[in-house]
């Protein structure tokens, strides 16, 4: 086991769940139409459930997406098609004091849910299971999903106080709704790189 790549894995780490993804752009509508508080669970979700991904993946997906592609097209096309309906639904949110009665954030299990179907966790852990962790064993992977998940949970909650602190300036219903809908273009902008990485 070669331990020493630990601390490039943990600066690819900041790097990709720093930047803007799906994961982040949802925090950051989030924090902003519901607030930091409503939207912890979602964070732990996607840091808990893309440890989940990493070592699912390390344990055997990348062979079976090697020897079967097509699962691996089929997953590519549902991730697709599910990050538009959710750019719908951020694009369409109403403002938070006519949710407050019927609306929630992303719960754990459903952020935890979304990186299996999220483009850029697939590519983020793929990407550091065969480039840092290769051939090192069961336990360099779970030390690796653990550093990852560790570096991950702060680089979400950065986006989340920034949608929050946005709140403040989204205090009437129509820059609300262009900041909703800049969010849903950008998630969707945010498969262009994505997919021409894992294409």
């Amino acid at each position: 086991m070669d331990y020493d790549v630990l601390p490039a894995l943990a600066l690819f780490a900041f790097v990709s769940s720093a930047t803007p993804g799906p994961n982040n752009l949802m925090l950051m509508a989030s924090g902003a139409n519901y607030g930091f508080r409503r939207t912890i669970p979602h964070m732990l979700g996607i840091s808990i459930g893309f440890l989940v991904l990493m070592l699912l993946t390390g344990v055997g997906l990348v062979r079976v997406f090697e020897i079967y592609p097509a699962i691996y097209t089929a997953l590519t096309v549902l991730s697709i098609a599910y990050l538009l309906y959710l750019a719908w639904k951020i694009a369409n949110a109403a403002p938070v004091k006519e949710r407050q009665a019927t609306g929630q954030p992303m719960t754990f299990l459903q952020a935890a849910a979304f990186q299996w179907v999220n483009p850029k966790a697939w590519a983020m852990a793929l990407t550091a299971i065969t480039v840092y962790v290769a051939d090192g064993g069961a336990i360099m992977l779970f030390a690796a999903a653990v550093l990852f998940a560790s570096v991950n949970l702060p680089s979400v909650t950065i986006w989340t106080v920034l949608g929050q602190q946005m709140a403040r300036f989204l205090t009437n219903r129509s820059r609300l709704r262009m900041f909703n809908w800049t969010m849903a273009a950008l998630l969707i902008a945010s498969l262009y790189p994505v997919l021409s990485m894992i294409g």
